[in-house]
């Protein structure tokens, strides 16, 4: 295969994925009542954190092991099974229309989207402050691998375990966010989480510790967990039924549009300064979510979303 190909292939993947993920966040409101949305967020988060973190690479990698084509074949043998599996998906789940009321284009659907997100002051602030936390994610992805196996002397199986603790982290997160958003609330729970992207982040800056190093991946992937369980429990708690595949997919604009913009922007400062320079820039780029966050998520807004929550 071509590289021309595989960027293809990457590109209809990288469509699906929006689809399908945008589709899946819709789902949850037409089949789970709001008492028991967190606790299914919970698990499918803690079911994308096994499999994209575990699972999926490491078969991935025994099935390269045996084939490259092997391993292909596999992979369309999963995604035709996973095909299989959403047809005993029982319903419609189609937003009601009346007959006489038009399907608007695609890009109206996509300014209406946008419009909502702007005039709901909490949507707005959460939306900004998923796209800084995705770009500091994307400038951790990208430094890491060189900075890791070179300053920091790890190999390259140890920077696999390096990643791997981003994945304990995410399960840890998805099975006491639960317990954490009853202990300190779901409002502390979400600004905890910009801090630990900021030590994800902050510590490599500072230490070339592999213990030091190995901590802060563990909590950064925690944390990641706990904002993305709480965050989709806030987007379909307030977003009405009907608005929740439009405003999905432009959150999602917000939050993997600026994965690859952290990335680019890392990779410059790494470049031009050092990697613990751009790791530095983008610690402090976290901490100023803070601020609007607490403002805007105030603890009668969480008042709010407990109650409705609590609804049958």
């Amino acid at each position: 295969m071509s590289l021309p190909v595989i960027y293809a292939c990457g590109a209809v993947l990288g469509v699906a994925e929006v689809l399908a993920m945008t589709s899946a966040a819709a789902l949850v409101p037409d089949v789970i009542a709001a008492s028991g949305r967190e606790r299914v967020n919970a698990w499918v988060a803690g079911a994308e954190t096994v499999c994209q973190e575990f699972a999926g690479p490491f078969v991935g990698g025994l099935l390269v092991g045996v084939g490259a084509s092997f391993a292909m074949g596999a992979t369309f043998v999963g995604y035709t099974l996973t095909a299989v599996v959403l047809v005993f998906l029982v319903g419609r789940f189609r937003v009601a229309v009346t007959e006489d009321e038009a399907t608007p284009p695609v890009h109206a659907q996509i300014s209406e989207g946008l419009r909502f997100l702007w005039e709901q002051h909490l949507l707005r602030v959460l939306a900004l402050a998923v796209a800084v936390l995705g770009s500091c994610w994307g400038a951790w992805y990208a430094v890491m691998p060189l900075y890791a196996t070179g300053p920091m002397g790890l190999s390259a199986a140890d920077y696999g375990l390096l990643v791997g603790a981003l994945g304990v982290g995410g399960i840890v997160g998805a099975l006491v966010v639960g317990w954490f958003n009853r202990l300190f609330g779901r409002r502390r729970v979400m600004i905890l989480d910009v801090f630990l992207t900021s030590v994800l982040v902050a510590g490599p800056a500072v230490t070339t510790n592999v213990w030091v190093a190995g901590c802060v991946t563990f909590l950064g992937g925690m944390g990641g967990t706990l904002w993305t369980v709480n965050v989709r429990t806030v987007m379909q708690t307030f977003v009405p039924m009907e608005m929740m595949g439009r405003f999905g997919a432009v959150f999602r604009l917000f939050a993997f549009g600026a994965v690859p913009v952290g990335a680019g922007v890392a990779g410059v400062l790494a470049e031009q300064f050092s990697a613990p320079t751009a790791l530095a820039v983008f610690a402090v780029a976290s901490l100023i979510v803070f601020v609007p966050l607490v403002r805007v998520f105030t603890a009668d807004v969480e008042a709010d979303l407990v109650a409705r929550l609590r609804q049958p």
